[in-house]
């Protein structure tokens, strides 16, 4: 038997919503399970996520543990056959009894007396064997789409192809074959399998990663997991209806109207020999908690409610309502923590916002590094804030040697994203505000629309870009997805137009590029204009306002016969790379240009100790007067982030940029508004890796008339705030 640590999605720590408080194995007749346990529990009872098939580990809970564990203690394991946990060998080892031994096992090596279990697809039979037959180790029972073996039930369509014969065909469920598996057709069968779980439109992230996980299973593993199920090769297989009539804890069966892999009929079956409760979503397939995880994340939550025993719960805290004349107007703003931009341009419009209505309270639900501009500017950050998961921290890890493949890594950022939802619906759900603010926060956009119910207050959006964008070399898949993304996006809004109260593009038309959103799609801009309000480009300052750059520059400590470049990379540790080319390319800059000084600031996520001592150059943290440095130099080095390169373009200040590579924004929304702006030299990052031309284009930069650069208007923040004072 062995053991893989492979996982299908991006696995690593920083992909994670929440990390596991304790890992380690239980050991049962010889074959070792990998658990997990996460949070610290509380006056509820531990749950307990059951194994759902050997073909996916137990990262498929990966969207219900962070909130779960924020309410109760969670427990997870590999099941047999997948994941961290062994692959012993024969049907026999893969029986439903086998399985719910190993549920048990599992409570016992991390030390639970009694849990809900909670079960997907097969999982459900499993926790109805434990449920049955050790009534006092369970407190209650979520079945979701059961695909229980109920002798009273069938499914035509599945049960006319047996598993075990060999077919003429390998059509449809035919796919669902051991022959099939074993003699090449296995990467077809995940791809038909996953499609058939997951049915809703735009599931192909879901998709993709089950079909990961179960590359990793291979077909031996669950030909004989399968064969243990059913009851080949010499495994028993136990009626399960009987055991049904046996289970006294309470039931939960969740199961999708348009499940194709288990009708929904079992769903509700199981629940009449359970006497539970039935919940049907309509719409939905076989794939809930990775399709639907906000909706079935609440039904979990409810459930565990039913489920604690009445001496373990606490005392409720008191309650207070202020009658509605009486209550202050309050903005919840939420600001993406890629990156510094955002917090710039945001403060600046929600000052211009207290402006117009002096008695507004302001809360941020922010994270790192955002919350350091915030706390700089004494801003309240609301305390749910310390729920949030890492962003940053996730894209850092996602990031090359300045190179940041920016649609794929939110991609793969699904589970914090999902995570950080429910954050903000649990807050919305305690607190009473007037209106929420999404600047970039793609998560809140997203499952407001799939969940329209949950809005409880006004809603804003606001960007700086509209439309993902396929890079070249990510060929027809990657533009497909992209497509996939845009289209799901283009469906929300035709379906639920009401849902945002104001939609404000940070920009003008023009800003907007001309690409259009996928094949049959229509145009971003002609959609966009449509679509939202146009605030004109948010600065967050007034250059007039910052005074006399000689004045700037004597505050700063340049002296007048010195050449300054400002050296800046943002917010986020992905910058590290360019910092070290440039310092590398100090010593030829300043052979070209008498008098060169670097003022290099790395930000708030590098230490600027990690980087190199240069002669010339002067290395900084995190710097919270940025913009006063940016006006006081003579040419600056950046990345191509938005906010840096139009505070640069506003100041009219020559500059270069090297966009990071793969970074569909910065390649192509920013580069589009810079030229539209005459603004700045773009150099690619491969050219900008060497000293000499690097150099060559700083001392050429310094040399340029930026007169005919065009001008930014100052009144963007304003303009923004009067689009949003009304919804208070």
């Amino acid at each position: 038997m062995t053991a893989t640590t492979r996982y299908g999605d991006a696995d690593g720590d920083a992909s994670r919503a929440v990390l596991p408080t304790r890992t380690d194995t239980a050991v049962r007749d010889g074959v070792r399970l990998a658990w997990a346990s996460y949070g610290e529990g509380g006056s509820g009872p531990t749950v307990l996520l059951m194994p759902t098939w050997s073909v996916v580990p137990s990262r498929v809970w990966k969207a219900q543990v962070p909130y779960l564990a924020r309410h109760a203690r969670v427990v997870t394991f590999d099941g047999r056959g997948s994941g961290e946990s062994d692959r012993p060998r024969g049907a026999a080892a893969y029986t439903d009894g086998e399985y719910a031994a190993d549920a048990l096992a599992v409570m016992d090596a991390a030390g639970v007396d009694r849990a809900v279990l909670v079960g997907l697809s097969c999982g459900a039979t499993w926790a109805v064997h434990v449920a049955a037959r050790h009534p006092d180790r369970v407190a209650g029972l979520v079945a979701i789409a059961p695909s229980c073996g109920l002798a009273s039930v069938s499914s035509p369509s599945r049960e006319q192809y047996a598993w075990d014969e060999r077919h003429p065909h390998a059509d449809g469920w035919a796919k669902y074959n051991r022959h099939y598996w074993l003699e090449g057709g296995y990467e077809d069968f995940l791809h038909y399998f996953f499609s058939q779980m997951y049915t809703e439109p735009h599931s192909t992230k879901q998709v993709e990663d089950a079909v990961a996980w179960g590359r990793d299973v291979g077909p031996e593993t669950l030909v004989d997991s399968t064969a243990g199920r059913l009851g080949h090769d010499g495994a028993v297989c136990v009626a399960l209806e009987p055991l049904c009539a046996e289970v006294t804890c309470p039931v939960l069966v969740l199961h999708g109207s348009d499940d194709q892999v288990r009708s929904p009929q079992v769903g509700r079956r199981l629940a009449e020999l359970t006497g539970g409760e039935l919940t049907l979503a309509e719409g939905s397939g076989h794939g809930l908690p990775g399709r639907e995880p906000v909706w079935v994340n609440h039904e979990i939550r409810r459930f565990l409610e039913r489920c604690a025993p009445v001496v373990a719960r606490a005392a409720p805290p008191a309650r207070r309502r202020t009658r509605a004349a009486g209550r202050p107007r309050r903005v919840l703003y939420l600001s993406s923590p890629i990156g510094l931009g955002h917090a710039r341009r945001d403060l600046a419009v929600a000052t211009a916002l207290r402006a117009l209505r002096p008695d507004v309270q302001v809360s941020w639900l922010a994270q790192d590094p955002v919350t350091r501009v915030l706390e700089h500017h004494g801003e309240q950050v609301h305390p749910a804030s310390a729920h949030l998961a890492g962003e940053s921290r996730h894209v850092e890890a996602e990031c090359g040697e300045h190179d940041l493949h920016a649609f794929r890594a939110i991609r793969r950022m699904d589970e914090i994203l999902v995570s950080n939802f429910m954050v903000l619906d649990e807050l919305l759900e305690r607190e009473q505000f007037d209106l929420v603010v999404g600047d970039e926060a793609w998560e809140v956009d997203h499952f407001l629309h799939e969940n329209p119910e949950l809005k409880r207050s006004a809603y804003a959006w606001l960007t700086d870009f509209v439309g993902w964008l396929p890079m070249p070399d990510g060929g027809e898949a990657e533009a497909l997805l992209t497509a996939d993304l845009n289209a799901e996006m283009l469906e929300h809004r035709a379906r639920y137009p009401r849902l945002r109260d104001r939609s404000v593009f940070d920009g003008d038309p023009d800003d907007v590029v001309p690409d259009a959103f996928g094949p049959g799609l229509p145009g971003i801009r002609e959609w966009t204009e449509r679509e939202f309000d146009f605030a004109g480009y948010v600065t967050g300052f007034d250059p007039a306002e910052l005074g006399d750059p000689g004045e700037l520059r004597q505050a700063l400590g340049y002296r007048d016969d010195e050449v300054v470049c400002v050296v800046s990379v943002g917010g986020s540790g992905v910058g590290t790379p360019l910092l070290r080319r440039v310092l590398d390319a100090v010593p030829q800059a300043r052979r070209l240009v008498p008098g060169l000084r670097f003022e290099v600031v790395a930000g708030p996520r590098i230490d600027p100790a990690s980087l190199p001592e240069t002669v010339g150059a002067r290395v900084h943290g995190y710097v919270p007067d940025l913009t006063r440095r940016l006006a006081a130099c003579d040419v600056a080095v950046v990345q191509g982030g938005l906010t840096t390169c139009m505070e640069l373009t506003a100041l009219r200040r020559p500059f270069v940029y090297v966009p990071l590579q793969h970074h569909f924004e910065q390649s192509f929304h920013v580069r589009h508004r810079l030229d539209r702006y005459g603004a700045g030299t773009c150099l690619d990052y491969e050219r900008a890796r060497d000293p000499d031309v690097l150099a060559a284009a700083i001392a050429t930069e310094l040399g340029r008339d930026v007169s005919a650069v065009g001008r930014v208007a100052t009144d963007g923040a304003a303009r923004a705030a009067a689009m949003l004072v009304d919804l208070l």
